[in-house]
């Protein structure tokens, strides 16, 4: 046999072996970039069973081929493995690197699983622009599931020659990694042995095509982020929206190849919020628009050729788009589970595709109504039942984009025939009707779908769907606790203080080595503080009570979920957030120190090493532009 070059143990606990192990092995044949960083995936060909002479066959390498099976059989005496009709799995899979680095050869691995012996082995091939394969003298390599004593169970790697190992930074990496990085997280999936509740990345797409197109997209509108006008952040938005964009432009391509169409399709973004998926689309060839309630500063950057239209927009016979191809939802919000709908009324041939975000049903906040899956997956579920309601065969796929929230679903076809239009039709009008919590059906039209910004459709088509949907405000409200009034946060900020500082001992002398501190408590135990009252005005906000004492960063701090008083002279606590920007020299001594005014012993600090003003001599007036509050709370 071989000798191991490394082995790591299972914990004593492990309930999922050896199962839990082959479904470790298959992440890391399946999917690798999630642990090899610069690969963007692989292809995979269909498992077959093969015995030596297959194998002799497949590596077409006699002197190669005696050392191979010797690795594979070490244990074994070869008359046992002959007795085996089929002893092996065969796979192979082609990496698919982020950026080519092979011109036009490919790296593949043959995948041999010996399930009887609980073991895989990796043989990699180089296939050159003619198709012929050839065996790499290096990285052969083999991964084992032992179990030791009866009880406990290890993990080995073995490689048939340390010596002739090689690492290129992409398809193949440096020997210790594969100890150091990739056999503990076998060992976690494994241990974990947990299937995902969502479809793996890109499953209805062709990974290579993807990943070439991703990356020229990339690199094309890479220069938006230094341009970004937004209070958002460039590089997550912006990179998000060329992933979207890839897939679905590669979608959309793998469409026009199955139905033989020329033209490109056409789209509608619904939501779509700063307008850059739209002005990828329209750059790409496809023509198409973006309506969204509220116009961004960036759109002014794209140019006349990109089409956004502020205007909102109230689900009603006036917002059907017969002559479009596709409707988006990109984290479209209250629009979501209406994307299906409208899809399906405004054509048969019309289609769509989702990415959900926030929580919405048709007239409100989503309200769950299982508690065995997660709340996200519940909703998915949601999206995908009204979707199947609505008519369409529905598709789910996960994205590869910087978000928690990754997983779409595609309605490309229906199911039901042309003819059946009138029937499917009375089972959309029941869906709605069913989830109508306030029917409203008069005769009056929506303010806003009236307010000279949408198209004129017939009134009864407005009112018998729309009535009842609430678009979301044109001027986003501000739910930070920043449109409180003062008044209101500073009897909140003394009063919490005071509570914290009343749980240590003041001894009245103001000595300033024995600064009282004060002692921690947790949010819950801070708003049980509180009257009702004043914890209903914060439920208000997003964040509620925790966002109010955050930003008061002046007085407070706020780890782990306690609450301490801020210490200005220890280094940990003045170091406010690493990710805020430095106080502007303009800012300085523009507000009272709370602690000069309100704690008995004053200010830890001298005025002079102090941010904040001590007393009215030490005032400064501003020399920033005052900020805009969007809205007022009270």
């Amino acid at each position: 046999m071989m000798p191991k070059l490394f082995d790591i143990k299972f914990p004593r606990d492990s309930k999922t072996l050896p199962e839990g192990f082959w479904s470790a092995v298959d992440v890391w044949i399946k999917k690798p970039h999630v642990v090899n960083k610069r690969l963007c995936g692989v292809t995979e060909t269909e498992s077959r069973d093969v015995d030596r002479e297959d194998l002799r066959l497949l590596l077409d390498d006699p002197e190669r081929f005696q050392d191979v099976l010797f690795f594979l059989t070490s244990e074994v005496s070869p008359a046992q493995t002959h007795g085996q009709d089929k002893p092996w799995s065969s796979s192979v899979r082609t990496f698919i690197p982020k950026v080519n680095c092979y011109g036009t050869n490919l790296q593949k691995e043959v995948i041999l699983k010996d399930y009887a012996r609980q073991q895989v082995t990796f043989l990699p091939f180089d296939e050159d622009a003619k198709g012929k394969a050839s065996l790499k003298n290096g990285n052969i390599y083999q991964i084992q599931l032992c179990n030791q004593d009866c009880e406990e169970w290890a993990l080995e790697l073995h490689v048939l020659t340390s010596d002739a190992w090689f690492s290129d930074g992409v398809a193949y990496a440096k020997l210790p990694w594969l100890s150091s990085d990739l056999l503990p997280k076998l060992v976690r999936w494994a241990s974990e042995s947990r299937s995902s509740e969502f479809r793996s990345t890109l499953s209805l797409l062709p990974v290579d095509k993807y990943s070439v197109m991703y990356q020229g997209l990339k690199e094309k509108y890479k220069a938006m982020v230094k341009v970004w006008p937004e209070v958002t952040d460039p590089e997550k938005f912006v990179y998000e929206d060329v992933a979207i964009a890839t897939y679905l432009l590669v979608l959309w391509a793998e469409e026009r190849s199955e139905k033989n169409l020329t033209a490109r399709q056409s789209f509608v973004d619904l939501g779509c919020g700063n307008g850059l998926l739209v002005h990828i689309l329209t750059n790409e060839g496809h023509p198409g628009k973006g309506i969204d309630v509220r116009r961004r500063k960036i759109w002014d950057m794209y140019g006349p050729q990109t089409l956004l239209e502020e205007k909102a927009i109230t689900p009603s016979e006036s917002f059907l788009f017969p002559g479009t191809d596709w409707l988006i939802g990109n984290h479209s919000d209250e629009l979501t589970p209406w994307i299906p709908v409208i899809a399906a009324r405004s054509s048969y041939s019309c289609r769509y595709f989702v990415l959900p975000c926030c929580f919405f049903d048709f007239y409100g906040k989503y309200q769950r109504r299982q508690c065995k899956k997660s709340q996200y997956k519940e909703y998915i579920d949601f999206i995908a039942e009204v979707s199947q309601v609505c008519g369409f065969n529905t598709e789910e796929d996960c994205l590869r984009i910087p978000s928690t929230k990754r997983v779409c679903l595609v309605g490309k076809s229906r199911n039901y025939e042309l003819s059946d239009e009138a029937e499917s039709e009375q089972r959309r009008a029941n869906l709605i009707q069913s989830h109508r919590i306030c029917p409203r059906v008069t005769d009056e039209k929506s303010a806003i779908a009236n307010d000279g910004g949408g198209c004129h459709g017939n009134a009864e088509g407005d009112s018998t769907w729309g009535a009842g949907f609430q678009p979301r405000d044109r001027v986003p409200l501000v739910r930070n606790c920043a449109a409180l009034p003062r008044d209101f946060v500073d009897s909140v900020v003394l009063r919490v203080a005071n509570a914290l500082l009343g749980m240590t001992v003041d001894d009245g002398e103001g000595s300033c080595s024995d600064w009282n501190k004060g002692g921690s408590l947790s949010v819950s135990e801070i708003a049980g503080l509180l009257e009702q009252e004043t914890l209903q005005l914060l439920k208000r906000e997003c964040g509620g009570l925790q966002t109010l004492l955050k930003n008061n960063h002046q007085v407070f701090r706020v780890e782990g979920g306690r609450v301490f008083i801020r210490d200005w002279r220890d280094e940990k606590s003045a170091r406010v957030n690493t990710k805020r920007k430095p106080v502007a020299p303009g800012a300085l001594k523009t507000r009272f120190c709370w602690f000069h005014v309100h704690h008995p012993q004053g200010c830890p600090l001298q005025a002079v090493n102090c941010a904040f003003a001590h007393g009215p001599d030490d005032l400064r007036p501003s020399t920033r532009p005052p900020k805009k509050l969007k809205n007022t709370v009270l």
